[in-house]
């Protein structure tokens, strides 16, 4: 800068997002990201889309609308969160009232206890500092025991309300959520009986003010009765608050998180990414 400030990032990735197809309408989408390579974990998770693709041989189920457990994989809950970053944690959406979570200030709402949610620069792949220049703490607590704790300030909003600049854009760049207990290979035993969520799309808010989210099954959705795969389901429609999906309803969170990094490039290479584990909830709400 013109004050004489340099200001230094490098980061080294890798990002592969690939799919396997039985047909026109059938597929199962897998995705691996990290920092360091391990060819075991790709190992680990071609046999697993393997396995998944092979269920999406026996005949659809058809589900009745209705509130159903669910298994929510990774990538599923990814797109919750990208949704609910939408102003979510910003100060500005905070301070003017547009935050969908406002009702956890305003109310006192909560999730669940065990949710601890954090935007970490030192664990992705964003810069510690902002493009103006400003140095970034290392992590910022969004939710810590299932409570609102602080928002992501840009510039701009530091300065309209005079706090220190904790973020570059009021979006987060490093998505942390802690994990759980739930071990991977108890997830269809602990299921039980309900859907096996592997992705979601076309997630947005249904009524922003109560953090109501809708959104579509996608690829391998799976129905699973007794802790065993049945086989694959129609596409579906869900629409439920975070109040419940990840807050009263919320049993478990997996042992194993997931670090996904954002694959777009519009103006350049993106440097945000989430680091998430699955969502074991007992009993999602479906339209159709």
């Amino acid at each position: 800068s013109s004050l004489g400030q340099r200001n230094w990032h490098a980061s080294a990735s890798f990002n592969l997002d690939w799919s396997c197809y039985l047909g026109p309408d059938k597929a199962v989408k897998s995705a691996m990201a990290g920092l360091h390579w391990d060819a075991a974990r790709l190992d680990e998770k071609l046999a697993r889309a393997r396995s998944r693709l092979a269920a999406l041989e026996r005949p659809a189920k058809t589900l009745e609308p209705g509130r159903y457990r669910v298994y929510l994989a990774p990538q599923a809950l990814a797109e919750i969160m990208a949704v609910l970053a939408r102003g979510g944690f910003g100060l500005d959406s905070h301070r003017t009232g547009q935050s969908p979570l406002m009702r956890m200030v305003t109310e006192g709402l909560s999730l669940a206890p065990f949710i601890d949610l954090h935007e970490r620069r030192d664990v992705g792949l964003a810069p510690g500092f902002t493009e103006a220049g400003f140095i970034l703490p290392p992590a910022v607590r969004l939710i810590e025991n299932g409570r609102y704790r602080d928002c992501l300030a840009g510039p701009r909003s530091a300065r309209e309300y005079d706090v220190p600049v904790n973020a570059d854009t009021e979006y987060p760049q490093g998505l942390t959520m802690d994990a759980g207990t739930l071990a991977q290979h108890d997830i269809l035993t602990a299921l039980d009986t309900g859907l096996y969520v592997s992705n979601l799309w076309y997630c947005n808010f249904s009524d922003r003010d109560d953090a109501r989210i809708t959104g579509m099954t996608r690829f391998a959705c799976l129905w699973v009765q007794g802790g065993v795969v049945q086989g694959p389901v129609g596409v579906m429609r869900f629409d439920d608050s975070i109040y419940r999906l990840l807050g009263e309803r919320l049993e478990a969170l997996t042992a194993e998180r997931e670090l996904m990094v954002d694959s777009s490039s519009y103006g350049r290479r993106s440097s945000r990414s989430a680091l998430l584990p699955g969502a074991l909830i007992d009993g999602v709400t479906f339209t159709l």
